[in-house]
């Protein structure tokens, strides 16, 4: 048995697990700059891979391939992740919330041809309805129908006494 299986007050590997999670294959988490620190540290002090791994709590492909990319871009900062970019810039984003907030009773594919005029970008009215909803901006459809007038709720009215059970 390894003499680090027994310990049970390891305090960085109880931190890892809350950051990392308890069991990696089901979540993935990034390691914060501050742990990334920590773990080039204890390597550049000459403790290896392996035992740095089980003091964290973590796989040792994980402090590996750290320890890799420190030794080449000479950082332990993580880069950003690849993907689709975004259609929107953060100043477009505010942009989106301004104008719902100005003009309420704007729908969301309103809103999303008005910012493609400004913007020159073709933007969705679901992007501009996830926009919202980062601003906690909610329920852009408009209601189409017509405003009753107080004739319409006394007609209303009326037939619904009539035509009661």
């Amino acid at each position: 048995m390894r003499r680090y299986a027994g310990r049970r007050n390891g305090g960085v590997s109880e931190y890892i697990k809350q950051v990392v999670g308890a069991n990696n294959q089901s979540v993935r988490r990034h390691l914060d700059a501050f742990t990334r620190g920590r773990i080039i540290g204890k390597l550049e002090e000459g403790r290896s891979v392996t035992s740095v791994a089980v003091e964290f709590g973590i796989a040792h492909s994980i402090v590996s391939r750290l320890w890799r990319q420190f030794q080449t871009t000479g950082t332990a900062i993580r880069g950003f992740s690849s993907g689709r970019p975004r259609g929107t810039t953060p100043a477009d984003d505010r942009y989106i919330v301004l104008q719902a907030r100005r003009n309420r009773r704007q729908t969301a594919g309103e809103i999303a041809r008005h910012t493609t005029q400004v913007t020159g970008r073709p933007i969705s009215r679901f992007t501009v309805a996830r926009r919202l909803h980062g601003g906690g901006l909610f329920a852009r459809c408009l209601v189409r129908c017509v405003p009753l007038t107080p004739v319409h709720r006394r007609m209303r009215s009326l037939w619904c006494r009539e035509h009661r059970n």
